[in-house]
């Protein structure tokens, strides 16, 4: 359990990474074909409109995950988080979201995501 938590920890880490520096390579890697995105306008988008709006310019600055919590389900993992940022004008802003992971032929994938601001 414990080295799949750190396993998870450190996908956790590659994901808000990849979202601060829209990082489609990586993304590409730890998506699963089938993962789906809530994002924050209420729009879903499935893998390719994810790994499209990834390439889009990245407005925000900052990007900080915290009281991250991993829920471990056997090979289903659950991943709530508090995210902190600077938006283009400046401010301060605040957000959630929730990744959900399955474990697919021995990696662990993203499979879901949930972004709220």
């Amino acid at each position: 359990m414990s080295k799949d938590i750190d396993e998870l920890t450190a996908l956790n880490r590659d994901y808000v990474a990849s979202v601060q520096n829209g990082d489609v390579k990586r993304f590409d890697e730890i998506l699963a074909q089938d993962f789906y995105c809530s994002n924050p306008d209420k729009s879903l988008v499935d893998r390719a409109g994810f790994l499209k709006q990834t390439a889009l310019p990245v407005t925000i600055k900052n990007l900080i995950a915290e009281d991250v919590k991993i829920r471990l389900l056997g090979d289903f993992a659950i991943i709530h988080a508090q995210t902190s940022y600077w938006t283009p004008d400046g401010q301060q802003a605040h957000g959630r979201y929730t990744d959900c992971w399955a474990r697919q032929n021995g990696r662990w994938l993203a499979v879901s995501a949930h972004v709220s601001r």
